[in-house]
C-alpha cells in the first residue's frame, strides 16, 4: 500500500449469507473490533440485509454496500435491484462485475459497464471487479484480459467520476478455491490496472487510485499481500463472515 496517495479499503463481501438478524450481531461483533482502523471498512450484504446493516453501524466506521445493481432505473426485470433504489436506501458502495455474476450469472464486460454508469449517476461508489480465468492464467493472457475488462467498464467515465470507483483485481480460479495468487502476482497485476488507468486518464489519477486484491485474502496472508506497493486493500469474502479474521485484515490494512 501506499498511503501517501491513495486510500486503503478493506471490503467485506458477504455474497449469499446471513439473515437481518446474523447480520446486525456479526455487525455488533466487528465493530469494537476495527473501530480504531486507519483504513476504509465497507461490508457489501446481500439487499435482503441492507437495512439490518446500516441499522447495526450507526455510529461506527462501517460503511454499507450492495452487492451489485441492475442497469436500468426501472422496469421489467424481475428479481433485480436498481441503482436508484440503493441510493434510496442510503447505500454508499456497491459491487459490479463480481467473477460470481459473469460466471453463474451471465453478466458480460459490456452489462458491467452499463452496471458502473447506472451506479454512478445516482452517486454511489462502485468496487468494480475485474480478473482472468484459471485458463487464461495459464494461457498467459492475463495483462489483456485485465486491460480489456477496465477498458470497457471505465468507457465513458469521467477523472472526476473515476474517484467514486475502486478496482478489486480478483483471480476467478482464486475465488472462493482457497487458492491465492502469489504477493509478488498481486503486485504485479494490480499494477497492470494502474497502469491502464493512467492511459486512459492521467498518472496523477492512477497514483491516487485504489486497486485492491480479492482473491481469497484471508488473516493468514493479508500482512504480505498488502505489503506491496499496488494493493490498496481487499475484497474479502469468507473471512469477512468472522469478525475476528476480518478484523486482523483491517489491523494489516491499518499499519
Amino acid at each position: 500500500m501506499n498511503k501517501a496517495t491513495r486510500k486503503a479499503v478493506i471490503a467485506g463481501n458477504w455474497k449469499m449469507n446471513n439473515t437481518p438478524a446474523e447480520t446486525a450481531a456479526l455487525i455488533d461483533a466487528m465493530k469494537p473490533l476495527v473501530k480504531d482502523a486507519d483504513c476504509d471498512v465497507v461490508l457489501c450484504v446481500p439487499y435482503i440485509d441492507l437495512f439490518a446493516a446500516m441499522d447495526a453501524a450507526k455510529g461506527s466506521n462501517i460503511k454499507i454496500g450492495a452487492e451489485n445493481c441492475h442497469w436500468a432505473e426501472k422496469g421489467a426485470f424481475t428479481g433485480e435491484v436498481s441503482a436508484k433504489m440503493l441510493n434510496a436506501c442510503g447505500v454508499e458502495y456497491v459491487i459490479i462485475g463480481h467473477s460470481e455474476r459473469r460466471q453463474y450469472f451471465g453478466e458480460t464486460d459490456v452489462t458491467v459497464h452499463d452496471r458502473v454508469r447506472a451506479a454512478l449517476n445516482e452517486g454511489l461508489k462502485v468496487i468494480l471487479c475485474v480478473g482472468e480465468t484459471e485458463t487464461e492464467n495459464e494461457q498467459g493472457i492475463t495483462a489483456e484480459v485485465l486491460r480489456k475488462q477496465t477498458k470497457i467498464a471505465l468507457q465513458g467515465v469521467s477523472e472526476e467520476e473515476l474517484k467514486s470507483i475502486i478496482i478489486a483485481y480478483e483471480p476467478v480460479w482464486a475465488i472462493g478455491t482457497g487458492k491465492t495468487a502469489t504477493a509478488e502476482d498481486a503486485d504485479k497485476y494490480n499494477g497492470i490496472i494502474r497502469a491502464c488507468v493512467a492511459e486512459l486518464y492521467t498518472a496523477e489519477a492512477a497514483e491516487a487510485f485504489t486497486v485492491q486484491y480479492g482473491g481469497s485474502m484471508n488473516a493468514k496472508n493479508a500482512a504480505e499481500l498488502l505489503s506491496k506497493v499496488n494493493v490498496d486493500g481487499g475484497l474479502i469474502g469468507g473471512a469477512s463472515l468472522k469478525a475476528e479474521d476480518f478484523s486482523i485484515i483491517v489491523k494489516a490494512a491499518s499499519i
